[in-house]
């Protein structure tokens, strides 16, 4: 189907500011840090002829030493100081943050198409802190069991969602049900949370647990980005694969069954798509909040409801607010760094406001 020219246009528009904020950011986390460089040197470490012409160590980084061990792929020639500080620990953040903010924005965009509430999202709907308390029974509990970090947190945060909709459920599941039912399990949830701590062995791991929960990127390497690229990528591919179903469901289920699909069976596979986006950016960045809420809004706003613009649109624009996001919550009270989540969550309230303004018959009988 054609896409119309105004919408193609919006489109192109959102793709280009997003990457333009994403580029500024970018270089911007690249350049900043207590081993200060200018642009231009964070551009020359950034494409350090040194990396880029040994396979080895591109290797290396990417794929892990347990890999390059296992494969006795040679030892890369010593790279300069600014090179290795770029390239081990500054674009490992930017890139855990293009795909969280990817699978977030995802994640959000299908769940207000299956519940047909532009409320939805995966921390409001409780997803995200199901996923976190799934992760800190892991880390406080079975540390052992880390690696499977993201199996946990998607089963949590799916287990969360089935307890929304049951507790939302009466003859169907309103918008506001949904909403405060989400509300319910995220309080039970954070006081889980909050209970695990007192748990835990030692005062790294209540450090650790507490900075997870409030959402960060600081520290992310990239094992990271190794563990949660491979969900990323099927998540965007099963998405843009349910893009049509996804609209065919803000229909209502009478007109989507008329014209010949199994809404139940495309309900529950879209929501585990959804669940696995952001199950897989809780098991690497914590509870970040609001993302999935305020970015399928923006760019709906912009090139409409159809799901196939509506996701590519997310596909930018998400990386851009969380990259954005964190690149503030890092300077702003530099040397002290602030979790992004916090920085999203004071974005997002805002913005649940406005939303809550916006629509009248909200909270409405």
């Amino acid at each position: 189907m054609a896409i119309p020219k105004a919408r193609g246009q919006a489109l192109a528009w959102v793709l280009g500011g997003s990457l333009a904020i994403i580029a500024v950011a970018a270089m911007t986390q690249i350049s900043a840090g207590s081993y200060g460089m200018t642009y231009r040197q964070a551009w020359a470490a950034l494409t350090d002829p040194g990396i880029w012409r040994q396979p080895a160590a591109l290797l290396r980084l990417l794929l892990g030493e347990s890999f390059a061990r296992a494969h006795k792929l040679p030892e890369a020639q010593p790279l300069a100081t600014a090179t290795l500080i770029v390239w081990n620990v500054r674009i490992p953040r930017v890139l855990v943050g293009l795909l969280v903010g990817t699978n977030l924005a995802f994640s959000g965009s299908i769940l207000q198409a299956i519940t047909r509430n532009e409320l939805a999202s995966p921390y409001l709907l409780g997803v995200s802190s199901g996923a976190g308390l799934a992760v800190l029974i892991l880390m406080v509990f079975f540390p052992a069991w880390m690696g499977f970090v993201p199996l946990a947190a998607i089963a949590g945060g799916g287990l969360a969602f089935l307890t929304v909709y049951a507790i939302a459920w009466k003859r169907g599941a309103s918008s506001v049900r949904l909403v405060l039912a989400g509300v319910i399990v995220g309080a039970i949830a954070g006081s889980l949370h909050t209970a695990i701590f007192f748990y835990a062995r030692d005062v790294n791991t209540f450090q650790n647990a507490l900075a997870w929960t409030a959402g960060s990127l600081t520290g992310a390497d990239w094992r990271q980005v190794r563990l949660v690229a491979p969900w990323t990528l099927l998540s965007a591919i099963l998405a843009f694969a349910g893009a049509r179903s996804l609209d065919l469901l803000l229909l209502g289920d009478g007109p989507a069954r008329a014209l010949g699909m199994s809404v139940d069976r495309a309900r529950f596979l879209l929501s585990a798509v959804a669940i696995m986006a952001a199950g897989s950016s809780v098991a690497v960045a914590g509870l970040i909040g609001f993302v999935g809420l305020i970015v399928p809004h923006v760019v709906r706003s912009l090139v409409g409801s159809s799901h196939r613009l509506l996701l590519m649109g997310c596909l930018f624009a998400g990386p851009a607010l969380l990259v954005s996001a964190d690149t503030f919550a890092r300077l702003i009270l530099n040397p002290t760094q602030l979790p992004v989540g916090i920085v999203t969550g004071l974005l997002g309230g805002v913005f649940f406001l406005f939303l809550m303004r916006k629509r009248l018959e909200f909270g409405r009988p």
